[in-house]
């Protein structure tokens, strides 16, 4: 944390001067960096990296889509084009994304759909999505864009030779802006690619079935009928988080087994657990939620009327011209249900001139210097290996992730930072730790300068990732850095690797996933995973936090390497800091699974001063495997949980 505040230590104090505190943090941020000043080993990796990243996938994977606006990984298709050749081109991206060896490919994809209607009851058009896959309709209204048919994310991580499969690795896709009629064939399709049915032929082809866990959002979607986030159909169905905003769903939630879900500012038709949510089910201003309930497993629901400060993502339409543009909502205040339900909404509409349209061969430098000149930004599908960051140094710049653009700093710098504190607009990005170490992956705002209520800075499906990608020992001390008052994260994931390339104790390093010090900050479905500190330290006054979910470190490999002091074993996964006087906190939890073989013990899960308004609801623990045990829930208070006594151990209210 020294080297984040020597960052902005020589800021100004008054807001006017924001743009020439950007333009110190632009000059710091792109100091050239000489070979030198990179370790041999790290460099000769990276260029490897990125020999091995060129070659791309084969731009004939969508030839019947349209390519020819944003490249050969956004497929776009009208409702002109044969169901049949759409089907294929469906299939061809499934085929090489949804396995789970592409969990850690570099291909990514983005497969919009132009307004109009695509399959129908007696031909329904039904395909699966896999890794780094974004599917979305381009309608100005989700209404606009109509498929009938399923969309399915079925069990792909199976125990070799059986048909044993979960989706607890199935991340980073996403469904958006579209209307879904759940027509199912009157016989099962032939899935591509196939899939495990282990209780008999056309148990997939029974439901509209979303299984996936983590980094899979469905945002401002119409479904009419039911859709089951657990894959009923495999003998170990186990589905692990998720998040829905801004949508409508006809039917029933079928949650299931799924351990933990976050649904804000929908209209459902109601929701199934077992019977009312497993471990910690959030709902936010949804119209339609089940009634709350708190009271150990099966029966954890935290229901919030309204949710106090939101704002919809931006995304891509096209307008009655046929033209690309961008729609920025406004945010709104004490908000339930859709945005969008009485048929119009607040918000702005940027054509695509204004927009910077990047690749992955763009130079950095070409990038921030287009966004100081008032532009702002699309990044397309693939990985961005940056020598420098990307800069942000305007107010209300928005910049558009498509097919989960993934950014890399290759020298231990960061790769985005976002200087204003109003109105910047962040979503659709993954961000990975480098081969050397970053003090921040992703900074946001600048300390003191203040921020804007009615148009906060916000991050939106923005997923940080600390290994199991690269090739390289890789490291991050923190993630995402928000210093902007009056911002909102939603929907972020920072996730330290436990499988997947070069995880270890000493192989992919990171303290802390995020660090909050903004005033009236308010967090939506947040997830901090495996950090080797404090998962998340909260010092910003008056912030909110509505859901939050957390697995401690594996990995510890001794109670002495995992010590928040000489007499506090571990490290809380939820640190609200002692200067801090309001909080407020809703369906929070955190998990054990201590694999070493080594009884690791935490002290608390989650930690904060013992003061009036800093208050917690419905925050729990859970052992999941392993060794060892969390000691309390928070400040001592709550049961410990361990193998004896797995939990979930619940405190209601705090203090």
């Amino acid at each position: 944390m020294e080297r984040i505040a020597l960052l902005f230590g020589r800021r100004r104090r008054r807001y006017p001067a924001a743009l020439a505190a950007a333009a110190l943090v632009a000059g710091l941020a792109l100091a050239p960096v000489t070979a030198s000043a990179v370790p041999a080993a790290a460099a000769t990796t990276t260029r490897a990296v990125i020999a091995t990243r060129a070659a791309g996938p084969a731009s004939a994977v969508c030839p019947a889509a349209t390519t020819v606006t944003f490249g050969p990984d956004v497929c776009v298709f009208n409702d002109t084009m044969s169901q049949a050749d759409i089907q294929t081109d469906l299939n061809n991206i499934a085929a090489q994304q949804v396995p789970v060896t592409s969990q850690f490919d570099s291909q990514r994809y983005a497969i919009f759909f132009q307004p109009g209607t695509y399959g129908s009851a007696a031909d329904p058009l039904v395909f699966q999505v896999g890794y780094y896959t974004e599917v979305a309709g381009l309608g100005a209204m989700p209404q606009d864009t109509v498929i009938d048919g399923a969309i399915d994310v079925f069990n792909n991580l199976c125990t070799a030779g059986t048909s044993d499969c979960n989706s607890d690795d199935n991340f980073w896709r996403s469904l958006s802006n579209l209307d879904l009629n759940v027509d199912l064939p009157a016989t099962t399709p032939d899935y591509v690619p196939p899939v495990q049915d282990a209780y008999g032929a056309g148990c997939a082809n029974s439901a509209e079935i979303w299984s996936a866990s983590q980094a899979d959002p469905i945002r401002r979607a119409i479904v009419n009928g039911n859709v089951v986030f657990q894959d009923y159909c495999a003998a170990d169905n186990y589905a692990s988080g998720g998040f829905i905003a801004d949508s409508k769903v006809s039917g029933s939630l079928d949650f299931y087994g799924n351990q933990q879900y976050m649904v804000r500012n929908s209209a459902i038709g109601g929701a199934n657990g077992c019977p009312q949510g497993l471990w910690n089910m959030v709902y936010s201003g949804v119209t339609g939620a089940p009634a709350p309930v708190f009271t150990g497993q099966c029966e954890q629901n935290t229901v919030l009327a309204a949710s106090p400060v939101t704002e919809e993502e931006p995304f891509l339409y096209t307008d009655a011209q046929g033209s690309y543009r961008v729609f920025v909502p406004a945010a709104q205040q004490d908000s339930s249900g859709p945005s969008w339900a009485s048929g119009q909404e607040a918000g702005t509409s940027d054509p695509l001139p204004s927009f910077f349209v990047a690749t992955p061969s763009t130079p950095t430098l070409a990038i921030t210097a287009a966004l100081a000149l008032g532009k702002n930004l699309i990044l397309t599908p693939g990985v961005y290996d940056l020598s420098q960051p990307i800069v942000v140094s305007r107010p209300d710049t928005v910049v558009l992730g498509l097919g989960f653009a993934t950014l890399v700093p290759q020298h231990g710098n960061a790769a985005m930072i976002v200087a204003p504190n109003r109105g910047v607009k962040l979503s659709g990005l993954i961000i990975d730790a480098g081969p050397v170490n970053s003090p921040v992956l992703l900074s946001v705002g600048l300390p003191g300068l203040g921020g804007s209520a009615t148009d906060p800075d916000v991050m939106q499906d923005v997923f940080f990732r600390i290994g199991g990608a690269e090739t390289t020992d890789v490291g991050a001390t923190v993630s995402l850095l928000d210093n902007a008052s009056d911002s909102i994260i939603d929907d972020v994931w920072a996730w330290r690797a436990d499988h997947g390339n070069q995880v270890g104790w000493t192989e992919n390093t990171a303290s802390t996933g995020v660090v909050v010090t903004g005033a009236d900050v308010t967090a939506y479905g947040l997830a901090v995973e495996h950090y080797q500190k404090d998962e998340v330290i909260w010092t910003g006054q008056g912030g909110t936090d509505v859901f939050f979910q957390n697995e401690l470190p594996y990995d510890p490999p001794s109670q002495s390497a995992w010590m928040a002091s000489a007499s506090t074993d571990g490290y809380p996964a939820f640190l609200v800091s002692s200067n801090v006087k309001t909080f407020q906190g809703y369906g929070m939890g955190s998990y054990s699974f201590f694999n070493t073989g080594v009884a690791i013990a935490e002290a608390m899960a989650f930690q904060a001063p013992d003061t009036p308004d800093v208050q917690f609801h419905d925050v729990f623990t859970r052992f999941l495997n392993g060794s060892g045990s969390i000691n309390s829930v928070i400040n001592g208070t709550g049961a410990a949980v361990n193998s004896a006594a797995p939990g979930p151990s619940d405190v209601v209210t705090y203090p």
